[in-house]
């Protein structure tokens, strides 16, 4: 029995599918990213089970309506357990949410219909619902560290069905 043809995504022939992580230029790397800012919030583990629970707290530096560092240059001097992704780290990460891009790239996989790269439109990512945008109840310097068991919550894991599509909905 032979395997089924490979699906030709649409994708095919774009950067983000002919080059690796690796290969990619600063450029590349960066468009990469799909503004989502998800990445952005405080996550605890649970020490007995490595498993990683989201909370709706974020950086300090997060600026939460536009989902974007307000120092991202310097994030990491301003911020020192701010992590930085790399091709090696995305790959190990289990934190990266289901719909980060450099985790779909890594795997492989498609790009959303909402990503920056095939909508060609940065507010798509906050109009599926995919965002931090709206949802953050507090940054870390405002959140003491005992409390951020009472902020954990389950959005950042999941996609709106709408995000979820092929293709945007209709309007």
């Amino acid at each position: 029995m032979t395997a089924p043809p490979k699906r030709i995504s649409g994708q095919e022939g774009f950067f983000w599918k002919t080059k690796t992580l690796e290969e990619m230029s600063d450029a590349e790397w960066e468009s990469v990213c799909d503004g989502c800012a998800r990445c952005c919030l405080e996550k605890l583990e649970d020490e007995d089970t490595g498993k990683i629970y989201f909370t709706d707290v974020s950086c300090r530096l997060l600026e939460t309506s536009a989902c974007a560092c307000k120092d991202y240059a310097n994030r990491s001097d301003q911020v020192p357990d701010c992590v930085r992704l790399t091709a090696a780290n995305v790959r190990t990460l289990n934190w990266l949410p289901p719909s980060c891009g450099y985790r779909l790239v890594a795997e492989g996989r498609d790009l959303y219909w909402w990503h920056p790269l095939i909508s060609g439109d940065p507010d798509t990512v906050h109009e599926a619902g995919v965002s931090v945008r709206g949802r953050v109840n507090g940054k870390e310097d405002e959140v003491s560290i005992d409390d951020l068991q009472d902020h954990i919550v389950q959005w950042p894991k999941m996609l709106p069905k709408t995000a979820k599509l092929k293709r945007p909905p209709r309007a």
